[in-house]
């Protein structure tokens, strides 16, 4: 009779053994976690946000806080990192939701999450500017789980399994949340020509093209 060996059991990454420990109260376990994600945290703050942005300091600071209440109900479906990307998403989206904030136009160069490629040229680069601009501002006017799905998808870039498994959410549910913001965002931007000027040949400014079978 022929047996089977059950396969080995990966090892924990640096960063998932901190996380389980911290889950357990571990304080040295805590700040060499935050000291793992935080970077890629606050930069997920400002792709939100805006790096100028005033409030920037202070909804990294309650990111970080919120990651750690949110440690004993981690279900090891991602890497504490992009479960951390997922907290600072939702809460710089809650953050823009509170503010509705109005952009500091004597502030609005190219913003730390935005520097250009040596190659860009400064209209290509102010035109990224501009989009990721009212991207972020539109973001205000859809319900959260949509905002947070779109802010993952878009902003950083996630494929729609990645956002699955920072989310905990199905697939599917995640393809209908970005398919009902993009919906969403079209109706917006159909009705504001400065919108449309500023999207014109993204995804979000047809129903057609980009797609990439979220519908």
């Amino acid at each position: 009779m022929q047996t089977t060996t059950a396969p080995e059991a990966r090892p924990l990454s640096p960063a998932m053994a901190f996380a389980d420990a911290a889950a357990r109260g571990d304080l040295v376990a805590t700040r060499k976690l935050l000291e793992l994600v935080a970077p890629r945290m606050v930069r997920v703050v400002q792709m939100v946000l805006g790096s100028a942005h005033a409030e920037v300091d202070d909804v990294v600071q309650q990111s970080l806080i919120a990651l750690v209440q949110a440690l004993p109900s981690f279900r090891r479906e991602c890497e504490p990192a992009s479960f951390g990307a997922r907290i600072a998403v939702r809460t710089a989206v809650a953050a823009r939701k509170r503010s509705r904030v109005r952009w500091n136009r004597a502030a609005e160069g190219v913003d730390g999450d935005e520097l250009p490629s040596r190659d860009a040229s400064p209209a290509a680069t102010a035109e990224a500017v501009r989009r990721k601009e009212a991207l972020r501002a539109i973001l205000d006017e859809l319900p959260d789980e949509q905002a947070e799905a779109m802010a993952l998808r878009y902003m950083l870039g996630w494929s729609l399994e990645e956002v699955a498994d920072a989310s905990g959410a199905p697939v599917n549910t995640v393809r209908s949340r970005v398919r009902l913001a993009k919906e969403a965002l079209r109706r917006r931007i159909e009705g504001d020509p400065r919108l449309h000027e500023m999207l014109v040949g993204t995804d979000f400014s047809n129903g057609t093209s980009g797609q990439e079978g979220e519908q």
